[in-house]
């Protein structure tokens, strides 16, 4: 793996596998996410992790509907 990259770990249960890693080739830190079914890859930085802590629970469960966008044919 690339030494700006530091692996974390994998997050899995029944229903997804997330491999999280620290990346550092950008100007500051962020989390490296990637869907290790669809090798869909997110990076996220302080402030959208921040916006995450912060969501109301009834914003986050709506994220987590996956017919909203993961099965539009979008890869």
């Amino acid at each position: 793996m690339d030494s700006e990259r530091t692996p974390l770990g994998v997050v899995a249960s029944e229903f997804a596998e997330v491999s999280v890693t620290v990346d550092l080739e950008a100007n500051g830190p962020r989390l490296r996410l990637e869907d290790l079914r669809t090798k869909r890859v997110r990076y996220l930085d302080a402030l959208e992790l921040e916006t995450i802590v912060w969501l109301p629970d009834e914003r986050l469960t709506a994220l987590l509907d996956p017919s909203a966008n993961r099965w539009r044919g979008e890869a």
